[in-house]
């Protein structure tokens, strides 16, 4: 008779529990998971997904009032949010059914129910307790509020994604991802839309030059951004709420939308009472292998607040199962992961940023290229695109390639790869450019900027 129930037991069914979940059984450990929402966490329910698919949506805007430049007439249809709403709900219906099904044909026995640690080997799901050998913690991450007065009458990123009706107009709190693509979405749908942030400029972390770019572009569609605000109080009244701020301003809207971060989701999960060490922020503490401080527990995805992606989660994942079940110890660079902001325009980027470059070399060169891409010298639209390569001034390696424009994530996934593969500038300038187009940039810039 086994000595557990299972070898594996999940807390949290997103995209990393699954992901290693599946591959685990796959192996023939027996594996449980527990999920106490919908199965495809964060990302498929309630994030990158319908908010792509939203973001989508909002790009026809741009398409029909670049139209008449080609030829096409002038009419732009009226959006109907219940119906965008409505569709986004099905696709997400039936990915949620996809990730169910992979679950059960990999053999994982599914728990719908709340997950809590009893003790190392012990989890209590809904009104049952199950064994395991191993116990993995994948729960992801949670919307963070500032603790303001009257922070009940804004949203989230979770709401957001739900509401009955486009509102007329939005103040979003907050100048991370989040806030500039659901900045991006309410603009495209024809909202009015005010980003209020605390510091000088969006997207901290990010490359300077995106950063401020992407803050004139946003601005040029129409976008406020309140700078060096920070929201102190808000209050619902007639029509809408008022957000007050530190220096006694008044900001109302139709809808706040708090983008203030995330915080990992370790509340309520018996962590602590299970001797698994905890950060200072929540944050579940690993070793290069995602072991806690208990070894038989581990911990994968936002939860971890290493680097806080989906594809990361997943890398994870499969990384511990093929660590603890097939004979093959993996550990996962964090390095050179590429990144996109599915903003309009949008971003992509993957290495360092130029500060960052400047912090660990000695010598860096910089190569940048901005300009109006093709596509607009016929739609009229004031739209600019920005290109960026930071090399190592020594061994000329590529340390960084950002961008701002049209596909810009879906550039930046290849060069991804060849960052990953030691390119240097010398690689980039004798690969022949693919005429025309706006990709071509990142092979032909030559001259290092001042």
């Amino acid at each position: 008779m086994a000595e557990f129930d299972f070898d594996l037991f999940t807390i949290g069914a997103g995209s990393g529990g699954v992901a290693a979940s599946r591959r685990a059984a796959a192996f023939g450990a027996r594996v449980g998971i527990c999920e106490n929402s919908r199965v495809g966490g964060t990302c498929v329910i309630r994030g990158c997904v319908p908010k792509k698919l939203l973001v989508y949506a909002a790009q026809f805007r741009d398409a029909f009032a670049d139209a008449p430049g080609y030829g096409w007439g002038t009419h732009v249809p009226v959006h109907d949010w219940p119906t965008l709403i409505a569709n986004k709900d099905r696709e997400i219906d039936r990915l949620n059914g996809i990730y169910i099904r992979m679950l059960e044909n990999a053999g994982v026995t599914l728990f719908q129910s709340t997950g809590r640690l009893i003790d190392r080997h012990t989890v209590e799901v809904g009104d049952r307790r199950v064994t395991a050998k191993r116990i993995l913690i994948a729960t992801g991450g949670w919307p963070s509020l500032p603790a303001i007065p009257g922070i009940d009458h804004a949203v989230t990123s979770n709401e957001a994604l739900h509401l009955s009706h486009l509102p007329r107009s939005v103040l979003i709190l907050g100048g991370g991802y989040i806030a500039v693509e659901f900045a991006s979405i309410f603009r495209g749908l024809g909202a009015e839309v005010t980003l209020m942030i605390r510091g000088d400029e969006l997207l901290n972390g990010f490359d300077d030059d995106i950063r401020i770019e992407l803050a004139k572009e946003l601005r040029k569609r129409g976008i406020e951004i309140l700078a060096r605000a920070k929201p102190v109080r808000i209050e619902e009244g007639r029509g809408g709420f008022t957000v007050h701020d530190h220096i006694g301003r008044e900001h109302s809207a139709g809808l706040v939308m708090a983008a203030t971060g995330r915080r990992p989701n370790t509340r309520d999960l018996g962590l602590e009472e299970a001797g698994v060490e905890l950060a200072a922020g929540g944050a579940v503490k690993v070793d290069d292998w995602s072991r806690t401080s208990v070894d038989n527990i581990y911990a994968i995805g936002d939860v971890t607040d290493r680097v806080n992606l989906t594809p990361v989660a997943i890398a994870e994942g499969r990384a511990l199962a093929e660590t603890l079940y097939n004979d093959n110890p993996m550990q996962v660079r964090y390095d050179n992961i590429p990144t996109g902001v599915f903003s309009l325009p949008p971003l992509g980027t993957v290495g360092l940023t130029e500060a960052q470059a400047r912090e660990r070399h000695a010598k860096v060169d910089i190569y940048r290229a901005g300009f109006r891409p093709m596509k607009h010298t016929l739609s009229g639209r004031d739209e600019r695109v920005l290109m960026k390569l930071v090399v190592d001034g020594d061994s000329q390696r590529v340390l960084g390639c950002h961008m701002m424009g049209m596909d810009a994530p879906e550039i930046v996934q290849g060069l991804a790869i060849a960052l990953n593969m030691g390119a240097t500038k010398a690689d980039f300038d004798r690969t022949i450019a693919l005429h025309p187009s706006t990709a071509e940039e990142f092979v032909l810039m030559r001259e290092k900027a001042s």
